[in-house]
């Protein structure tokens, strides 16, 4: 029962996240207005909304202009879930599971956008920030230097990075984002796991990417 509900729940955030993913980079609200086809403009019914089954049942476009529906939005839904089983395998239902489940709360929206807009959101990066030094340091207020020197690590080599590839390619290959979202990633870690953290952020962004090309997005 504990992991039926938590699948469940995972889902629908995961839905939730689709929001995120269309609407920040154009500055609207997430609330208002309601779930509605970007094509027609029409309001979604309930059952319209339900995570992985709806896009199946409507075979992938909307119920009203039949319009396609991108595939991303089932990617999210699906990966959502299986993200945070991993993590409640990994970790049993623990504080740690909250934590990193939070996390991938953070990195999903991120990653897609960054794919669809090449734009990683200070809305989303500079919260995540703090909010990840937050809950590593009420985990371990003893060790409260560890988050902080985390997040320096994982900024600081995505800068170095960034300006190795000024210095080789005389152009930016990263922005300050890129740097903000490795320094979100550090804060949720700890310097002896941060390459690997970042390391699985960019490979998933990659992978992703390929996919969206692939599919047409």
């Amino acid at each position: 029962m504990e992991l039926a509900i938590i699948l469940v729940l995972s889902a629908c955030i995961g839905s939730f996240l689709n929001v995120l993913i269309s609407r920040m980079p154009q500055n609207q609200s997430i609330v208002f207005p309601a779930s509605h086809c970007p094509q027609c403009e029409t309001q979604l019914k309930p059952w319209h909304n339900i995570p992985l089954l709806s896009y199946l049942f409507l075979r992938g476009r909307c119920a009203f202009c039949h319009t396609k529906i991108p595939l991303r939005y089932f990617i999210v839904e699906a990966l959502t879930p299986l993200l945070v089983l991993f993590l409640y395998w990994v970790f049993g239902f623990s504080i740690a599971l909250l934590k990193y489940t939070l996390l991938v709360f953070l990195l999903i929206p991120a990653v897609f956008i960054d794919i669809d807009h090449k734009l990683l959101l200070d809305k989303i990066t500079i919260p995540g920030l703090v909010l990840g030094l937050a809950l590593s340091i009420a985990m371990a207020p003893e060790k409260f230097y560890q988050p902080v020197l985390s997040a320096l690590a994982g900024g600081g080599l995505l800068a170095i990075v960034a300006y190795l590839g000024l210095l080789i390619y005389k152009q930016e290959s990263m922005g300050g984002g890129d740097i903000k979202f490795g320094a979100m990633i550090g804060a949720f870690t700890t310097t002896g796991n941060i390459l690997f953290a970042l390391f699985a952020a960019f490979f998933l962004a990659a992978l992703f990417a390929v996919a969206g090309m692939l599919i047409g997005k």
